[in-house]
Protein backbone atom coordinates (compact mmCIF):
# COMPACT_ATOMS: atom_id res chain seq x y z
CA UNK A 1 0.00 0.00 0.00
CA UNK A 2 1.47 3.33 -1.01
CA UNK A 3 1.25 5.50 1.76
CA UNK A 4 1.74 9.61 1.99
CA UNK A 5 2.74 12.01 5.35
CA UNK A 6 0.81 15.34 4.48
CA UNK A 7 1.51 18.16 7.13
CA UNK A 8 -1.26 20.69 7.46
CA UNK A 9 -1.17 24.66 8.73
CA UNK A 10 -3.15 27.99 7.99
CA UNK A 11 -0.56 28.78 5.60
CA UNK A 12 0.64 32.50 4.69
CA UNK A 13 0.30 34.88 1.45
CA UNK A 14 3.59 34.03 -0.83
CA UNK A 15 3.31 37.21 -1.96
CA UNK A 16 1.81 40.68 -1.84
CA UNK A 17 -0.87 39.17 -4.46
CA UNK A 18 -2.05 36.65 -2.11
CA UNK A 19 -2.78 38.74 1.10
CA UNK A 20 -6.40 39.58 -0.17
CA UNK A 21 -7.13 35.28 -1.09
CA UNK A 22 -5.65 34.71 2.61
CA UNK A 23 -7.73 37.03 4.33
CA UNK A 24 -11.01 36.27 2.03
CA UNK A 25 -10.16 32.29 2.56
CA UNK A 26 -9.33 32.29 6.71
CA UNK A 27 -12.77 34.29 6.99
CA UNK A 28 -14.90 32.39 5.08
CA UNK A 29 -14.26 29.34 6.98
CA UNK A 30 -16.94 28.81 9.35
CA UNK A 31 -14.53 27.32 12.28
CA UNK A 32 -13.38 31.03 12.44
CA UNK A 33 -16.96 32.82 11.57
CA UNK A 34 -19.05 30.77 13.45
CA UNK A 35 -22.70 32.37 11.65
CA UNK A 36 -24.96 29.61 9.92
CA UNK A 37 -25.32 31.49 7.34
CA UNK A 38 -22.80 30.86 4.25
CA UNK A 39 -24.17 34.32 3.09
CA UNK A 40 -23.45 36.16 6.03
CA UNK A 41 -20.11 34.28 6.49
CA UNK A 42 -19.63 35.82 2.80
CA UNK A 43 -20.59 39.02 3.33
CA UNK A 44 -18.39 39.68 7.01
CA UNK A 45 -15.55 38.13 5.27
CA UNK A 46 -15.89 40.58 2.35
CA UNK A 47 -16.02 43.22 4.84
CA UNK A 48 -13.19 42.35 6.73
CA UNK A 49 -11.08 41.81 3.43
CA UNK A 50 -11.77 44.88 2.22
CA UNK A 51 -10.88 47.01 5.06
CA UNK A 52 -7.58 44.68 6.34
CA UNK A 53 -6.06 43.79 2.77
CA UNK A 54 -3.75 47.07 2.81
CA UNK A 55 -2.86 47.39 5.73
CA UNK A 56 -2.06 43.68 5.88
CA UNK A 57 0.43 43.92 2.83
CA UNK A 58 1.84 46.42 4.48
CA UNK A 59 3.08 44.20 7.56
CA UNK A 60 4.02 41.53 5.03
CA UNK A 61 6.11 44.11 2.78
CA UNK A 62 8.04 44.87 6.08
CA UNK A 63 8.82 41.32 6.84
CA UNK A 64 10.27 40.64 3.06
CA UNK A 65 7.19 40.75 1.20
CA UNK A 66 5.69 37.34 2.01
CA UNK A 67 5.11 35.01 4.92
CA UNK A 68 8.00 32.84 6.21
CA UNK A 69 5.80 30.05 6.72
CA UNK A 70 5.79 28.54 3.23
CA UNK A 71 9.36 28.02 3.07
CA UNK A 72 9.75 27.07 6.17
CA UNK A 73 7.31 24.22 6.16
CA UNK A 74 8.94 22.97 2.44
CA UNK A 75 11.99 22.93 4.47
CA UNK A 76 10.97 20.61 7.03
CA UNK A 77 8.89 18.60 4.49
CA UNK A 78 12.40 17.60 2.79
CA UNK A 79 14.13 17.19 5.68
CA UNK A 80 11.38 14.82 7.10
CA UNK A 81 11.35 12.79 3.31
CA UNK A 82 15.20 12.61 4.07
CA UNK A 83 14.56 11.19 7.44
CA UNK A 84 11.72 8.75 6.66
CA UNK A 85 13.13 7.29 3.44
CA UNK A 86 11.35 6.71 -0.19
CA UNK A 87 8.98 3.79 0.83
CA UNK A 88 6.75 7.44 1.76
CA UNK A 89 5.51 10.54 0.26
CA UNK A 90 5.73 13.88 2.67
CA UNK A 91 3.91 16.36 1.41
CA UNK A 92 2.19 19.57 2.72
CA UNK A 93 -0.98 21.43 2.55
CA UNK A 94 -2.01 24.89 3.66
CA UNK A 95 -5.86 25.74 4.73
CA UNK A 96 -5.99 29.56 3.47
CA UNK A 97 -2.90 29.84 0.38
CA UNK A 98 -0.96 27.44 -1.78
CA UNK A 99 -0.47 25.17 -2.05
CA UNK A 100 -4.01 24.19 -1.23
CA UNK A 101 -5.22 20.34 -0.61
CA UNK A 102 -7.15 20.03 -3.96
CA UNK A 103 -3.47 20.41 -5.70
CA UNK A 104 -2.02 18.08 -2.82
CA UNK A 105 -5.13 15.54 -2.77
CA UNK A 106 -4.80 15.38 -7.00
CA UNK A 107 -0.70 14.91 -6.93
CA UNK A 108 -1.02 11.98 -4.29
CA UNK A 109 -4.63 10.78 -5.86
CA UNK A 110 -2.59 10.83 -9.22
CA UNK A 111 0.43 8.80 -7.39
CA UNK A 112 -1.44 6.25 -6.84
CA UNK A 113 -1.64 7.05 -2.45
CA UNK A 114 -3.92 4.39 -0.34
CA UNK A 115 -3.12 5.58 2.67
CA UNK A 116 -2.42 9.32 4.34
CA UNK A 117 -1.11 10.47 8.07
CA UNK A 118 -2.31 14.15 8.56
CA UNK A 119 -0.25 15.93 10.88
CA UNK A 120 -1.66 18.98 11.71
CA UNK A 121 1.17 21.83 13.00
CA UNK A 122 -0.63 22.68 15.90
CA UNK A 123 0.71 21.54 19.35
CA UNK A 124 -2.52 22.02 20.75
CA UNK A 125 -6.00 21.38 19.40
CA UNK A 126 -8.50 23.75 18.51
CA UNK A 127 -11.81 23.56 16.85
CA UNK A 128 -10.25 26.60 14.63
CA UNK A 129 -6.87 25.40 13.79
CA UNK A 130 -6.78 21.57 13.82
CA UNK A 131 -10.10 20.58 13.08
CA UNK A 132 -10.52 23.29 10.39
CA UNK A 133 -7.21 21.88 8.74
CA UNK A 134 -8.42 18.16 9.44
CA UNK A 135 -11.70 18.98 8.06
CA UNK A 136 -10.73 20.74 4.92
CA UNK A 137 -8.16 17.79 3.56
CA UNK A 138 -10.27 15.38 4.04
CA UNK A 139 -13.53 16.92 2.33
CA UNK A 140 -11.60 17.77 -0.39
CA UNK A 141 -10.21 13.84 -0.70
CA UNK A 142 -13.79 12.98 -0.78
CA UNK A 143 -14.65 15.30 -3.21
CA UNK A 144 -12.45 14.72 -5.76
CA UNK A 145 -13.44 10.88 -5.46
CA UNK A 146 -10.11 9.81 -3.63
CA UNK A 147 -9.89 6.75 -2.03
CA UNK A 148 -7.65 6.83 0.56
CA UNK A 149 -7.27 5.78 3.95
CA UNK A 150 -6.68 8.58 6.97
CA UNK A 151 -4.97 8.44 10.03
CA UNK A 152 -4.63 11.40 11.81
CA UNK A 153 -3.12 13.42 15.27
CA UNK A 154 -5.17 15.41 16.71
CA UNK A 155 -2.16 17.49 18.94
CA UNK A 156 1.44 16.65 20.46
CA UNK A 157 1.93 19.08 22.94
CA UNK A 158 3.14 16.65 25.32
CA UNK A 159 5.33 15.11 23.19
CA UNK A 160 9.02 14.67 24.67
CA UNK A 161 11.31 14.90 21.37
CA UNK A 162 8.83 18.51 20.36
CA UNK A 163 9.49 19.82 23.87
CA UNK A 164 13.11 19.29 23.92
CA UNK A 165 13.25 21.26 20.81
CA UNK A 166 10.75 23.99 22.13
CA UNK A 167 13.44 24.22 25.33
CA UNK A 168 16.77 24.44 22.48
CA UNK A 169 15.31 27.51 20.99
CA UNK A 170 14.59 29.04 24.18
CA UNK A 171 18.53 28.17 25.07
CA UNK A 172 19.10 29.45 21.40
CA UNK A 173 17.12 32.75 22.14
CA UNK A 174 19.37 33.13 25.71
CA UNK A 175 22.42 33.35 23.32
CA UNK A 176 24.71 32.66 26.45
CA UNK A 177 22.88 35.47 29.08
CA UNK A 178 21.48 34.23 32.61
CA UNK A 179 18.21 33.13 32.66
CA UNK A 180 17.60 34.62 36.23
CA UNK A 181 18.02 37.98 35.18
CA UNK A 182 14.70 37.28 32.75
CA UNK A 183 11.07 36.60 32.68
CA UNK A 184 9.95 34.31 30.51
CA UNK A 185 6.40 34.99 28.28
CA UNK A 186 5.15 32.26 26.60
CA UNK A 187 3.04 33.75 24.29
CA UNK A 188 -0.05 31.88 22.92
CA UNK A 189 -2.44 33.01 19.38
CA UNK A 190 -5.65 34.42 21.48
CA UNK A 191 -9.13 33.18 20.96
CA UNK A 192 -12.38 34.83 21.36
CA UNK A 193 -13.82 33.32 24.90
CA UNK A 194 -16.72 32.60 23.19
CA UNK A 195 -14.83 29.67 21.96
CA UNK A 196 -13.32 28.53 24.93
CA UNK A 197 -16.19 28.15 27.08
CA UNK A 198 -18.09 26.59 23.83
CA UNK A 199 -16.07 23.40 24.75
CA UNK A 200 -12.80 24.04 22.51
CA UNK A 201 -9.69 22.32 24.42
CA UNK A 202 -7.21 24.97 23.12
CA UNK A 203 -6.72 27.03 26.41
CA UNK A 204 -6.56 23.91 28.24
CA UNK A 205 -4.03 22.20 26.27
CA UNK A 206 -2.08 25.99 26.31
CA UNK A 207 -1.82 25.80 29.92
CA UNK A 208 -0.52 22.16 30.08
CA UNK A 209 1.94 22.39 27.52
CA UNK A 210 3.78 25.88 29.86
CA UNK A 211 3.76 23.38 32.21
CA UNK A 212 5.60 20.83 30.63
CA UNK A 213 8.00 22.71 29.20
CA UNK A 214 8.56 24.97 32.72
CA UNK A 215 9.41 21.28 34.22
CA UNK A 216 11.96 20.04 31.23
CA UNK A 217 13.53 24.32 31.71
CA UNK A 218 14.00 23.28 35.39
CA UNK A 219 15.72 19.62 34.46
CA UNK A 220 17.60 21.47 32.01
CA UNK A 221 19.12 24.31 34.67
CA UNK A 222 17.20 26.66 33.12
CA UNK A 223 15.96 28.96 35.92
CA UNK A 224 14.04 32.15 35.16
CA UNK A 225 13.11 34.89 37.10
CA UNK A 226 9.39 34.60 36.72
CA UNK A 227 7.20 31.80 33.96
CA UNK A 228 4.22 33.85 32.43
CA UNK A 229 1.43 33.02 29.88
CA UNK A 230 0.16 35.77 28.03
CA UNK A 231 -2.37 35.47 24.86
CA UNK A 232 -2.18 37.64 21.27
CA UNK A 233 -3.56 38.15 17.87
CA UNK A 234 -6.64 39.77 19.26
CA UNK A 235 -9.04 40.52 16.15
CA UNK A 236 -12.38 42.74 16.37
CA UNK A 237 -14.21 43.85 19.52
CA UNK A 238 -15.08 40.43 21.44
CA UNK A 239 -13.89 39.63 24.67
CA UNK A 240 -10.92 37.19 24.22
CA UNK A 241 -8.83 35.24 26.29
CA UNK A 242 -6.60 37.16 28.84
CA UNK A 243 -4.05 38.63 29.76
CA UNK A 244 -3.09 40.14 26.51
CA UNK A 245 0.78 40.38 25.92
CA UNK A 246 0.43 44.16 26.15
CA UNK A 247 -1.14 44.20 29.30
CA UNK A 248 1.33 41.57 30.56
CA UNK A 249 4.69 43.28 29.15
CA UNK A 250 2.73 46.72 30.83
CA UNK A 251 2.41 44.93 34.43
CA UNK A 252 6.15 43.42 34.37
CA UNK A 253 8.65 44.82 36.95
CA UNK A 254 11.40 43.46 35.51
CA UNK A 255 12.98 44.55 32.07
CA UNK A 256 14.62 41.55 30.53
CA UNK A 257 11.93 39.21 28.95
CA UNK A 258 12.26 36.43 26.55
CA UNK A 259 8.62 35.66 24.24
CA UNK A 260 8.46 32.32 23.63
CA UNK A 261 5.91 32.18 20.49
CA UNK A 262 4.12 28.48 22.51
CA UNK A 263 1.04 27.84 19.85
CA UNK A 264 3.27 28.41 16.53
CA UNK A 265 5.55 25.32 15.13
CA UNK A 266 6.40 27.79 12.42
CA UNK A 267 7.31 31.28 12.31
CA UNK A 268 4.63 33.49 10.51
CA UNK A 269 3.76 37.14 10.53
CA UNK A 270 2.63 36.55 14.05
CA UNK A 271 6.41 36.05 15.20
CA UNK A 272 7.97 37.76 12.58
CA UNK A 273 6.24 40.95 12.48
CA UNK A 274 3.79 41.16 15.34
CA UNK A 275 6.03 39.71 18.45
CA UNK A 276 9.70 40.89 16.76
CA UNK A 277 9.12 44.25 15.27
CA UNK A 278 5.73 45.47 16.69
CA UNK A 279 5.62 44.26 20.27
CA UNK A 280 9.49 45.21 20.31
CA UNK A 281 8.79 48.44 19.72
CA UNK A 282 6.05 48.43 22.85
CA UNK A 283 8.63 47.00 24.87
CA UNK A 284 11.34 49.72 23.85
CA UNK A 285 8.14 52.34 24.65
CA UNK A 286 7.77 50.97 27.96
CA UNK A 287 11.55 51.04 28.61
CA UNK A 288 12.92 47.11 28.36
CA UNK A 289 16.29 46.92 28.60
CA UNK A 290 16.55 43.26 27.22
CA UNK A 291 13.33 41.93 24.46
CA UNK A 292 14.16 38.71 23.15
CA UNK A 293 11.84 36.53 20.90
CA UNK A 294 13.00 32.44 20.33
CA UNK A 295 11.98 31.56 17.00
CA UNK A 296 9.64 28.62 16.54
CA UNK A 297 10.94 24.84 15.98
CA UNK A 298 10.96 25.69 11.47
CA UNK A 299 13.21 22.78 10.56
CA UNK A 300 15.08 22.09 13.24
CA UNK A 301 16.98 18.61 13.45
CA UNK A 302 14.57 18.10 17.02
CA UNK A 303 11.32 19.09 15.29
CA UNK A 304 11.69 16.31 12.52
CA UNK A 305 12.69 13.54 14.74
CA UNK A 306 9.36 14.64 16.71
CA UNK A 307 7.55 13.94 13.27
CA UNK A 308 9.34 10.96 12.79
CA UNK A 309 8.02 9.36 15.91
CA UNK A 310 4.68 11.03 15.75
CA UNK A 311 4.46 9.26 11.87
CA UNK A 312 6.14 5.84 13.97
CA UNK A 313 3.83 5.85 16.32
CA UNK A 314 0.52 6.70 14.31
CA UNK A 315 1.74 3.45 12.43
Amino acid sequence: MKEAIVLLNMGGPNNLGEVEMFLRNMFNDPNIIRTKSTLLRKFIAGMITLTRTEKSQEIYRRIGGKSPLVGHTRSLCEKLQQAVGNDVIVDFAMRYTPPLAEEVCERLKSAGVEKTYLIPLYPQYSTTTTLSSLEDFERTAHRIGWNVIFSEIKHFFAHATYNRCVVERIREALAGSDPREYDIVFSAHGLPQKVVDEGDPYQRHVIAHVKLIRELMETEGLDFRNVRLAYQSKVGPMKWLEPSLGEMLESMENKKVLIVPIAFTIDNSETDFELSIEYAEIAHELGFEKYRVSRCPNDHPMFVQALVELYEKMK
